[in-house]
């Protein structure tokens, strides 16, 4: 047995670089090639897809890359593992066959199934209806898949961390009480499952990245016995491993220090990282115990149908001219309102600009309704008839568009014994996976563990006011309708070993507390905040309950997924120490 497991990744999500899966395979040695594809919306996409098809509802990006690919992964011992199968991985693994056969390749292609749930809503006391609605199951079918043999092994709604750790208990061997190794391989997996996140993707720190021209190269994880791993990437491709761009994709869509999982629950407050080499991260440390006793559900539901429609506002007297057309555009909906109307506004334009764009904002008004109808003809016409009688300078982003549907996620709970985890091998036989042994109850409004940060320390030093992202990092993400947001301190050259870096971390475990997160983000003000420390990582994560609504795809928020978050909090300013700067 080799001493590691050489896992990489080429998609982090569904729309990723297609050239990636060459990329990775020819890039260097490799003995599995992991592609994430799922997410709470793309699970939503792909249910409208089997609203039109039946025989859909997988990533066919997926079908695509295998095409180009297979024969080359197929020469070089190196396996696929995907959770491109979505709702149908029996058809995507149908659907590659068909193109093995037509590329004169016989592969053997295996599919996990058993999480999708949507034919016992009812029983389950799921949402009736729901367009998806499916269990995140862990590694361990993906291990039988791998084990009998699987060339590709595809799959439906797995946790993102799953791939991962299905190629390291069918290299290791490893049971469902060895929760440490289990619970090193969710990092690595967490670690790689978002692609070029990993390697200085939406990284606060990108200005520090060598900036060769190349594309940012996709990570791999060299995996060991002990699922202790090592974070690198190929040779000659874009971007960098460092213990910040690990620590940016360790602290992104998190929730508390527990991490929740099918197979284990990772304990995040423990992970260690080093700084190998160049481009080499050492993750070790990793601490784990059973898992939860239920299984997580994402439930997608046909929410109805939203439109949208963004007015210019150019020059001076912006705040009246946005009062007055709110005014026309409510009183001509008056008649037929739809069931919800959103405003929200841009800066307010600089004085004396010396560019028309410059001197104006955009007023965006978004509105939703269970019927297509209020939010179609009788709202773009409502905008559009204004055109010659309201503010001077009117004029709309786009012409108005027909409504589109939208989707409400929301995460609900089942207990194991009513999902059953099954492997289809490629010779068509069925294996039923066995559930391992569990800890307690999940406890959803949480997710248990949480440990606020201390309180902050008392102003009595001297402090500047500057903003917060002067020495601290952030990546912020969405979690259905909550957002995350994970700060912690660079590192930068020798800083790790520096004691004005423990004294920063001090500082920011200290300062960040959810009134703080209140002043720094006052959309939340009304909302709940929870900060939870993760010391290792020299940082803290945050989660804002609620800030997203419905999620994603119903919400009406200028940022809907939280992306930027993180960057505008960085922007705040905050006092900091002068001995901290």
């Amino acid at each position: 047995m080799a001493e590691v497991l050489r896992v990489g990744n080429c998609s982090g999500f569904y729309g990723d670089r297609l050239s990636a899966m060459r990329e990775m395979l020819e890039g260097g040695p490799l003995d599995v090639l992991t592609g994430d594809y799922l997410a709470e919306l793309t699970m939503l996409i792909l249910g409208k897809d089997t609203m039109k098809d039946a025989s859909l509802g997988y990533a066919r990006t997926f079908v695509r890359q295998v095409e180009d690919c297979l024969g080359t992964a197929l020469e070089r011992g190196v396996r696929i593992v995907s959770n491109a199968g979505g709702l149908n991985p029996a058809g995507l693994a149908d659907r590659l066959r068909e193109v093995a056969r037509g590329l004169g390749l016989d592969p053997a292609v295996a599919h996990v199934e058993g999480d999708d749930l949507r034919g016992r809503t009812t029983d389950l006391g799921l949402p009736a209806g729901a367009l998806t609605a499916n269990a995140y199951l862990g590694g361990f079918g993906i291990a039988a898949a791998l084990r009998a043999g699987a060339d590709v092994v595809v799959t439906g709604r797995v946790t993102d961390a799953s791939l991962v750790v299905g190629a390291g208990v069918a290299h290791f061997g490893w049971s469902h009480d060895d929760h440490d190794a289990l619970a090193g391989a969710v990092v690595a997996g967490h670690v790689l499952e978002c692609g070029t996140q990993a390697t200085g993707g939406n990284f606060s720190g990108f200005r520090d990245l060598p900036h060769t021209g190349a594309p940012l190269g996709f990570p791999l994880a060299e995996l060991a016995a002990d699922g202790s791993c090592v974070i690198t990437k190929h040779s000659g491709t874009g971007g960098a491993v460092t213990t910040d761009t690990v620590t940016a994709q360790l602290v992104y869509e998190i929730q508390s220090t527990r991490y929740l999982g099918p197979d284990v629950t990772t304990l995040l407050d423990t992970v260690e990282l080093a700084q190998q080499g160049p481009d080499r991260v050492a993750v070790s440390g990793v601490r784990g115990e059973a898992p939860p006793a239920q299984l997580k559900v994402c439930v997608n539901e046909l929410g109805g149908f939203r439109n949208t429609v963004e007015f210019v506002l150019t020059g001076l007297d912006v705040d009246a001219k946005a009062d007055w057309v709110r005014e026309q555009v409510t009183a001509a909906l008056a008649a037929n309102p739809p069931e919800s109307v959103s405003w929200s506004r841009t800066s307010v334009p600089h004085a004396d600009a010396d560019t028309e764009e410059s001197a104006s904002c955009l007023l965006r008004c978004t509105v939703k309704d269970a019927k297509a109808d209020p939010v179609g003809k009788p709202f773009t016409a409502a905008t559009v008839e204004l055109a010659l009688a309201s503010y001077p300078g009117f004029t709309l982003t786009a012409p108005p568009a027909p409504p589109t549907p939208y989707g409400v996620y929301r995460p609900a709970y089942v207990d194991r014994a009513a999902v059953t985890e099954v492997v289809v091998h490629a010779d068509g036989t069925r294996e039923e996976i066995a559930p391992p042994a569990v800890a307690g109850e999940v406890e959803a409004a949480d997710e248990g563990g949480r440990r606020p940060s201390p309180y902050p320390a008392p102003q009595d030093v001297r402090t500047r006011r500057m903003p917060l992202g002067s020495f601290v990092h952030a990546r912020s993400g969405d979690k259905g309708g909550d957002a995350n947001i994970g700060l912690w301190v660079a590192r930068g050259g020798s800083m790790a070993d520096d004691e004005k870096y423990a004294a920063r971390v001090t500082w920011l475990s200290k300062l960040i507390t959810p009134r703080r997160v209140r002043e720094l983000v006052p959309e939340a003000e009304d909302l709940d905040v929870e900060v939870y420390l993760l010391p290792n990582l020299g940082g803290v994560n945050v989660i804002v309950r609620g800030l997203l609504g419905d999620g994603v795809a119903a919400s009406t928020r200028f940022d809907p997924q939280a992306k930027g978050l993180g960057e505008w909090v960085r922007s705040r300013m905050v006092a900091i120490e002068e001995s901290l700067l």
